[in-house]
């Protein structure tokens, strides 16, 4: 089992960090909704992470699923945030270029693995 720190999705940590940094500018009629669900959703797929080094063959596989999941409602969050103006363009440019990498690094991940398995 490799250390988290070695896994390819650390920007899955980052992620979690910069949305908790983030959502403390939010306004407090957002803070508690969508700022909560975002930091929620950022701490599952960290979960996850941890849940797929751990595991082995189609455990491992579903635990990617399910950062993957957790990752698009991030980014969906992420974007209403952007569309009610809680956010700005830069902000949300930098973690969306983020979310992207991750995703590919999932993907990536779940190849190997597939690979290994075969």
């Amino acid at each position: 089992m490799a250390l988290f720190t070695s896994l390819p999705v650390k920007l899955g940590y980052d992620m979690l960090i910069d949305i908790h940094k983030i959502t403390k500018s939010f306004a407090r009629e957002h803070k508690y909704t969508l700022g909560e669900k975002l930091k929620e959703q950022s701490l599952q797929l960290l979960i996850h992470i941890y849940t797929a080094n751990k595991n082995k063959g189609s455990k491992r596989i579903d635990a990617i699923t399910q950062i993957k999941e957790h990752l698009e409602m991030v980014c969906l969050l992420w974007r209403i945030s952007k569309d009610l103006h809680i956010i700005g363009n830069k902000v949300y440019i930098k973690l969306n270029i983020n979310i992207e990498e991750l995703s590919k690094q999932l993907t990536a991940w779940q190849k190997y693995i597939a690979r290994a398995s075969a």
